[in-house]
Order: structure tokens, then sequence, then C-alpha cells
């Protein structure tokens, strides 16, 4: 599409949320691997902000607004204990190598 197309079209802000299906499918189309790095923030003043993603369509360009969750702590994921440090049944298991000794 030429600049002189660009220009000329309507231009509409949206949420996702309130795109067509249809639109949301044409979404879908333009970004095949997602949109993450596609991504725009938009400043709206002081302290306040959105994310968007551009959508062409024939007759308007829309400027859609997606939901992005930020990490605001990432050190905390780390911080989490993924292993309890005893393990069920570990003694039983020792007791068993206990009893075994050298009867192979």
């Amino acid at each position: 599409m030429g600049k002189e197309s660009i220009v000329n079209k309507k231009r509409l802000i949206v949420s996702y949320h309130n795109l067509s299906p249809e639109l949301q499918d044409e979404l879908k189309r333009q970004y095949p691997t997602g949109y993450t790095d596609r991504m725009i923030r938009i400043e709206k003043g002081p302290g306040d902000f959105f994310h968007a993603v551009l959508l062409e369509t024939a007759d308007i360009n829309y400027l859609v607004k997606v939901s992005v969750k930020i990490d605001d702590d990432p050190e905390e994921e780390e911080d989490k204990d993924y292993y309890d440090d005893d393990i069920k049944g570990a003694e039983e298991i020792a007791d068993d190598d206990d009893d075994d000794d050298g009867d192979m």
C-alpha cells in the first residue's frame, strides 16, 4: 500500500476485547507468530500508558490495545523453593540399603 493510502485511511483505537471476531482473526493472520516484538507503548500522560499493536485493513488503520502482564518482581520467582528438602520415602530407602550390606 502506498503512503498516500495510509494517510487517507480512517484511524481508530480499540481494545482487543472489543474487536469483532473477524478483526481478531485478521490480527492473528497479520501476526501469525505473535505480536510481542511488534507492540508499542503509547503514553497518555504522566505515568499513564497502554500497549498496542497496529492492525491495517483495506479502509481503516487500527491501533489495538492489548493487555500486557508486567513482571513487577522477577526475583520473587527465583526465590521460590521448588524442591522440598525432605524427600518422602528417603529414610525407608536408606534403611533398605543398610539391610543389604554386602549381600549382593
